[in-house]
């Protein structure tokens, strides 16, 4: 299968490039930049000029393929209703693109589009339907598709795709822990993120464009829900630094952009995704992966 990928060279993209290739697909990259293109034929894959504001870009290599993945993200939490209005664009300008094909389209989102949707202290499942706010509003549209003659699908990531490499939320939270001098949590603690590893994310995603049935929600999740308490802890440990409790009224100021997630309780299974595509997640969970010390040595 020709398979369009934008974000192809990221964290998570280019893992689910080299998915891609090992199975056989030829792959055809979204590239930005020059470094882009290096990375893209250092793999042996296509590439494609453009970038997610360049929608005739996203139109022409939709079409011609065979089926499309989209990862790719604004991650500009300066302007973040512009990056939600960047993704929404590229979502409708993708699926429009094979209207009537029957091709796959799988679209990216993430497991806390879930909060505020599911009743607090339950876990979120694929049958849950996420709201129209933040990423809520791309992943139903990609969805809506499946009546348009598009095999769409969605993969909801946990907030933390670990691996080597991450430079996601719990590097951002290492990064904390070095600059405040503790590795804090909010409350008790007790609330969860779910988690897995970049490798069966890419797993996955290969997986569900071969498979997903039209207007299907997949689960990219390991660990259904880590304490935060316990990452900070790990965290805590290898940087030498206390672990500490803040009020939830502190969290803003402490962590950044990430205050409002550090307490968010997100339990997530992914059993139904698990039987639907038989994947079953093989890597290490994130505090073993944590333990295992790489994210400390920069």
């Amino acid at each position: 299968m020709r398979v369009f990928v934008t974000g192809a060279t990221g964290f998570i993209g280019s893992a689910v490039v080299n998915e891609l290739i090992s199975a056989g697909h030829q792959v055809v990259g979204l590239a930005r930049t020059d470094k882009a293109v290096s990375e893209l034929t250092a793999a042996r894959a296509e590439v494609h000029r453009g970038s997610l504001d360049d929608l005739d870009s996203l139109r022409s290599g939709s079409a011609s393929a065979d089926g499309v993945i989209h990862l790719a993200f604004k991650h500009d939490f300066s302007d973040y209703e512009g990056a939600l209005a960047a993704d929404l664009r590229a979502v409708e300008t993708i699926g429009a693109a094979l209207e009537g094909s029957g091709k796959p389209f799988v679209n990216t989102s993430g497991t806390l589009m879930m909060l505020g949707v599911t009743p607090p202290g339950t876990i979120g499942t694929e049958e849950i339907v996420a709201g129209q706010h933040a990423r809520g509003a791309s992943e139903n549209t990609a969805l809506a598709f499946a009546k348009r003659g598009v095999r769409s699908s969605v993969v909801r990531l946990s907030p933390s795709v670990h691996g080597e490499g991450d430079q996601g939320f719990v590097s951002y939270l290492i990064g904390v822990a070095r600059t405040k001098g503790a590795a804090a949590y909010v409350g008790d603690g007790s609330n969860r993120w779910p988690a897995v590893h970049r490798l069966d994310a890419a797993r996955l995603f290969r997986l569900a464009l071969e498979q997903a049935p039209a207007g299907s929600i997949l689960h990219g999740v390991g660990d259904e829900g880590v304490p935060f308490r316990d990452i900070a802890e790990v965290i805590g440990r290898h940087l030498g630094v206390p672990v500490v409790s803040i009020p939830r009224e502190e969290a803003d100021a402490h962590f950044g952009f990430l205050g409002a997630f550090a307490s968010a309780d997100n339990p997530t299974s992914s059993a139904l995704t698990q039987q639907r595509l038989e994947w079953q997640p093989k890597e290490p969970g994130l505090i073993e992966d944590l333990e295992q010390g790489h994210y400390f040595k920069n």
